[in-house]
């Protein structure tokens, strides 16, 4: 079996969580990895390409592309369901900044 390499990420989010405003008390939660908040947070917010946050990430753009499908159709339920999301876990490591 190939050993997973871990994704690299600029720091961790502000925000760990998110939930509907209406009673969500039962409901199943979500869970958004870091790695899959990177994926967003580059190729969304920041508009870079699959190829870009791959090499950002040092990760390869087809890993790239399964990471930001998963996330994008975790964050579609939430919304669509009113469900709770949380940003925990995820084979990632912080990457080192250097000026």
């Amino acid at each position: 079996m190939r050993r997973k390499k871990p994704r690299e990420v600029v720091s961790l989010p502000q925000n760990l969580g998110f939930r509907p405003i209406s009673d969500y008390e039962g409901k199943e939660l979500i869970i958004l990895t870091v790695d899959e908040y990177e994926a967003i947070r580059l190729i969304d917010k920041e508009g870079v390409s699959q190829e870009e946050c791959g090499a950002y990430m040092n990760i390869s753009r087809a890993t790239v592309q399964r990471i930001y499908a998963a996330a994008r159709k975790k964050v579609a339920l939430s919304l669509v369901e009113g469900l709770p999301l949380q940003i925990e876990g995820g084979d990632y490591q912080l990457k080192s900044v250097t000026e």
